[in-house]
């Protein structure tokens, strides 16, 4: 059996509540209505939807079961450079969408040394495997936050991520 490995950027998505993650943290402080306290605000990371990567571990598996050995290799599952943005802008961007008196401020303390810029060269996945990301980032920030409201608004949740999964299906019809 032909083995691979991936990665992917940094990952958004309803439903995370792991701690020192920044969309989880804002959704926490808003609920409580505390200004969020943010480390590093001028980092850039490369934000992508959760479903962006499982798309393209998916892709890679299954190819991967259908025997195609040459794609037996390392990928990464990241955004383009365009959708890489600070910490800032992601978090003015979820303040704006949320409203309600949302805020955040900078933590005099930055905490543990963590790398300024971060970005993925996913062109081997692009190349290799045909796998492009279809959300770009402000679009994953507004169907992570549809989420969050429709879980704070107790809505099916079940329910709600399934049109998500379907929506982003859609946007995919078309790629392997």
């Amino acid at each position: 059996m032909a083995l691979a490995t991936a990665r992917a950027g940094n990952v958004i998505g309803g439903g995370d509540w792991s701690e020192d993650r920044l969309i989880p943290d804002l959704i926490r402080g808003f609920c409580s209505r505390k200004s969020v306290l943010i480390r590093q605000p001028n980092a850039i990371r490369p934000w992508q939807h959760v479903l962006e990567p499982l798309h393209g571990y998916l892709m890679l598996a299954s190819g991967l079961l259908q025997g195609n050995s040459k794609i037996a290799s390392a990928y990464n599952f990241g955004p383009g450079d365009e959708d890489s943005w600070t910490v800032e802008r992601v978090a003015n961007k979820v303040v704006e969408m949320w409203g309600d008196g949302a805020s955040w401020t900078r933590d005099a303390d930055p905490g543990v040394h963590e790398a300024h810029l971060l970005r993925l060269d996913a062109s081997k996945a692009r190349v290799e495997l045909g796998w492009l990301p279809r959300l770009n980032t402000a679009t994953s920030l507004e169907w992570t936050i549809d989420w969050y409201r429709a879980w704070c608004q107790a809505e099916n949740m079940a329910e709600f991520t399934a049109a998500q999964i379907t929506e982003y299906e859609k946007l995919c019809q078309g790629q392997s």
